[in-house]
């Protein structure tokens, strides 16, 4: 299986665990000439875009440390785009999560990292 059916596989698992938890799924994959964000959500009137990191093992590092800065900076560009897109204001609540998957240990990173210009 490639690199691809692999993260999309995770990535549907980690929307049945935030279905579980009660997000409503608005987008997945959502891009644009930037970039991707996996997941966007909404949770108590809050506006989630969602990372998802996959790992086997420890080796390379626990999954939420791979969403390092320059990855924050473009999923924050891409949320300001869906955001712009939609036509949501400032009025509205707005997190970036990160879901860890190591092995088969789902981890919910609520406002894992702030917005980043």
């Amino acid at each position: 299986m490639n690199k691809r059916k692999i993260g999309a596989q995770y990535e549907q698992e980690a929307v049945l665990f935030l279905q579980k938890n009660g997000v409503r799924i608005l987008e997945q994959n959502f891009r644009n000439r930037i970039g991707e964000i996996d997941i966007i959500g909404g949770y108590q009137n809050t506006i989630l875009f969602i990372e998802v990191k996959y790992r086997k093992d420890t080796r390379t590092g626990q999954p939420a440390e791979a969403v390092g800065y320059q990855k924050q900076r473009i999923i924050s560009h891409v949320a300001d785009f869906y955001r712009m897109k939609h036509q949501m204001g400032d009025d509205l609540c707005y997190r970036f999560d990160v879901i860890g998957i190591l092995g088969d240990q789902i981890t919910w990173y609520q406002d894992a990292f702030s917005y980043i210009r």
